[in-house]
């Protein structure tokens, strides 16, 4: 794949949540890649790239699919590069390896063509819900993965199934307001890291915002899940647009 005119922008995308379960999604994804991102600079993956991530063993048909496709987009000169969300926290390196992404931490500062930018899955600024701020650290900490990985693959299944019928049943009992970022953390997040633009997923409600802060117009674009809807926010010198569509 040569350059077209999608080269000299970066595409940012979150909440795919692809599994065999779902082959519209993810016959969406593979659509995307070869006809809106192939060419482009970069592919950031802000997280939750697949429903579930049990470890780099996982076995669904969609996994083996979706690297053989990253991998030869990023061997075609658009760089891949992946952040971890909420339901895909272990994957690792030999996956990342397999399907040609740059795994890159959370939060991430980059010069986005002159624009100083932060992305961030997004759940870590979720601080209103604190029952899930105090699992994700625990959950996160190097000693439970590391634990996590060693369990049998059929247990590291069933545990996952398990953690999927918690959060829905967690959520359900939880105001909608508290599973949105909060103002404070976003503003805090915008300071502290020296940024007037913030791109994040995982509230699954996809917009643009604009924050004024210590005199600077500051913007924070929220991308879209890929359940019922598909898009992308697509980034170039000039600014950048939100994509948003049904599947």
């Amino acid at each position: 794949m040569g350059a077209k005119p999608g080269a000299g922008r970066t595409f940012f995308v979150a909440d795919l949540h692809l599994t065999d379960d779902r082959p519209r999604a993810t016959a969406r994804f593979f659509r995307f890649l070869e006809e809106d991102v192939a060419g482009a600079d970069a592919l950031y993956i802000l997280g939750d790239l697949f429903e579930a991530w049990i470890g780099d063993d996982h076995d669904e048909q969609v996994a083996a699919a979706t690297a053989l496709r990253l991998k030869a987009l990023a061997e075609a000169g658009t760089r891949v590069h992946f952040m971890h969300g909420n339901r895909d926290f272990m994957l690792a390196g030999r996956y990342a390896e397999k399907a040609g992404m740059t795994l890159c931490a959370d939060p991430t500062r980059i010069d986005l063509y002159g624009t100083p930018t932060l992305l961030t899955h997004g759940d870590a600024l979720c601080t209103d819900d604190t029952a899930y701020q105090s699992f994700r650290r625990r959950v996160r900490h190097p000693l439970t993965l590391a634990l996590l990985r060693r369990l049998p693959r059929a247990l590291r299944n069933r545990l996952a199934r398990g953690a999927r019928a918690g959060s829905q049943a967690a959520k359900a009992r939880k105001p909608a307001q508290i599973m949105d970022v909060n103002a404070d953390a976003v503003v805090d997040a915008l300071r502290r890291h020296a940024v007037t633009r913030l791109i994040h997923g995982h509230t699954h409600r996809p917009a643009r915002h604009a924050h004024e802060l210590d005199g600077r117009l500051c913007e924070r674009w929220v991308l879209p899940d890929w359940y019922a809807r598909w898009g992308y926010v697509a980034c170039g010198a000039a600014g950048c647009t939100l994509r948003v569509e049904d599947l």
